[in-house]
C-alpha cells in the first residue's frame, strides 16, 4: 500500500515507523529538519532542541518505542525544579518546604492549595472542558491562590489566552505533576538530547525503505475516488498530521480548531542566572511567559555553557522586534549583561499547538476527513494536553487506522 504522510514531526515518524516493514511510505516535510517542535539546532559539539522538552515516567509509549530503538540506555531521570519570579525576586517552588516559605500565600492558603493538589485527580475532566480554569480555580482555591499560584502558570502556556482556557487542561496538568517526591519532579530526558532520537527512527525508516522528502511543503491534496494525490503524486493512503488550518488551505474539507503560536528563544550564557532552577513562571509583565533554566536540568558539562529558554506564545502574528524585546527584558529582570550572551537563536511556528480553550473538546471531536487519518496534536491522544507520549500515541493510532480504512474500502494491502 502506498501512503503519504504529510509532517515529519513526532507523529509522522511514529506512522511511518510503523507501516514502513510493510507499506511504501513517503512523509513530506516542509522544514529542512525532522522533528517538527521536537528538532535541534546544531552547534558544533552538541545539538539543542528549538524548543524545550522533557518527557514523564508515565510515558509508556515513549518510553516502549525507545526501547525497540535500543535508546533506553540514553534515558536519564533528572530533577525538574520550579519557581515563579515576583515583584522582582525568584522564589523556588519544588517542594513543599519552598511552597511553605513562600511568602504570598498565607499558611490556610497553603493547606488549601495542598487539598487541591491531592484531590485533582478525582475531577471528571468531561465535564470541566466548558468550564474555563479562571473560573474553576476561583471556585476551588479562591483568588489569592488563582493569582499568585496558577495565574503565573496559565500566562506562560497561553499568554493573552489565560483566562479562557479549559479546566480540564488544568487539571490534566496539575494531576501528571501531583506525584512528585519530597525532593520534587522527576523529569525525563535524553542523553545528549532528543537529536539521536530523531535521527534513529528516521534512519529506521529509510533503512526499511522509506522515502523522506524535507524541504518538501504539500501544495496540493485532492482525493479522486479511492485515490489521494499529493502534489499530483498518487497515494492510496493518507496520514495528516499538520493542523487543520493548514490542511483547508491546501483544499482539505475540515473543520478547524483555534491553535496558538510558540516563539522560543534560545540562548547560550557564560554564566548562570536562574538560581539553579529549571522552569521559572514570570508573574511580573514581560514579553515571555517562563525562563527555563535547560543546563540547571541536564548537565552542564555536555553544552560547556549555560543553555536558557525564553518561552512565548502568540496568536496570529508575533511582534516584528519580538527577540529583541526579550532580550532586553531578560537581561534587565536576571542582571545579564550583553558581554554574557554568547550566542542567540529565536525559532517561531505560527501552528505550535491546539489553544484548549473552554469548549475545546467538541470541537476537537468534529475533526475528520473521509479516508484521511489525523494524528496532529488537535487529536484525541494529545487531549487536553499535548505531549511527546500523546504524539507518539497518536501516530501509532494513525498507523492502524489508515490499513483498517484500506480494508473497508475493499484495497489489497
Amino acid at each position: 500500500m502506498r501512503i503519504a504522510i504529510i509532517g515529519g514531526g513526532l507523529s509522522g515518524l511514529v506512522s511511518a515507523y510503523r507501516l514502513s516493514p510493510d507499506h511504501e511510505i513517503t512523509i513530506y516535510e516542509k522544514s529542512a529538519e525532522l522533528g517538527g517542535l521536537l528538532s535541534s539546532y546544531h552547534r558544533g559539539t552538541y545539538s539543542i532542541e528549538r524548543y524545550y522538552h522533557h518527557f514523564f515516567t508515565g510515558d509508556e509509549s515513549f518510553l516502549h518505542l525507545l526501547d525497540e530503538l535500543r535508546l533506553t540506555e540514553d534515558i536519564l531521570w533528572l530533577k525538574g525544579s520550579t519557581g515563579t519570579y515576583l515583584n522582582g525576586v525568584i522564589y523556588p517552588l519544588t517542594t513543599p518546604i519552598e511552597i511553605l516559605r513562600y511568602p504570598y500565600l498565607t499558611i490556610p492558603d497553603k493547606i488549601k492549595l495542598g487539598l487541591f493538589t491531592k484531590k485533582v485527580r478525582t475531577f471528571d475532566l468531561s465535564e470541566l472542558d466548558a468550564i474555563s480554569a479562571e473560573k474553576f480555580l476561583h471556585e476551588q482555591v479562591g483568588d489569592k491562590i488563582y493569582q499568585s499560584f496558577f495565574r503565573p502558570l496559565l500566562k506562560s502556556k497561553f499568554g493573552m489566552n489565560a483566562e479562557k482556557v479549559s479546566a480540564a487542561w488544568l487539571v490534566s496538568r496539575v494531576a501528571i505533576r501531583s506525584d512528585r517526591s519530597l525532593a520534587g519532579e522527576r523529569l525525563g530526558y535524553l542523553n545528549k538530547g532528543f537529536s539521536r532520537f530523531i535521527n534513529t527512527i528516521s534512519g529506521q525508516i529509510t533503512e526499511r525503505g522509506g522515502e523522506i522528502r524535507i524541504s518538501s511543503p504539500v501544495t496540493s491534496l485532492i482525493r479522486q475516488e479511492k485515490t489521494w494525490f499529493v502534489n499530483d503524486e498518487p497515494y492510496e493512503g493518507i496520514i495528516a498530521t499538520i493542523a487543520p488550518g493548514l490542511l483547508r488551505e491546501i483544499g482539505v474539507p475540515i473543520s478547524d480548531v483555534p491553535y496558538q503560536g510558540a516563539a522560543c528563544l534560545t540562548m547560550g550564557l557564560k554564566r548562570a542566572v536562574t538560581n539553579g532552577i529549571y522552569w521559572i513562571n514570570l508573574y511580573d509583565n514581560a514579553p515571555y511567559g517562563a525562563v527555563i533554566g535547560h543546563t540547571c536540568f541536564a548537565p552542564f558539562s555536555w553544552y560547556g555553557e549555560h543553555i536558557i529558554y525564553l518561552a512565548s506564545y502568540f496568536t496570529g502574528n508575533p511582534v516584528p522586534d519580538l527577540k529583541e524585546q526579550m532580550i532586553r527584558d531578560f537581561c534587565k529582570k536576571f542582571g545579564v549583561q550583553k558581554s554574557d550572551i554568547l550566542w542567540t537563536e529565536l525559532s517561531l511556528d505560527p501552528f505550535a499547538g491546539p489553544l484548549y480553550l473552554a469548549g475545546y473538546k467538541p470541537r476537537m471531536e468534529e475533526l475528520t476527513v473521509p479516508g484521511m487519518s489525523l494524528a496532529g496534536m488537535f487529536s484525541a491522544e494529545n487531549y487536553p494536553e499535548r505531549s511527546i507520549e500523546g504524539s507518539v500515541r497518536a501516530g501509532e493510532r494513525a498507523a492502524k487506522e489508515i490499513i483498517s480504512f484500506s480494508q473497508l474500502e475493499g484495497r489489497p494491502l
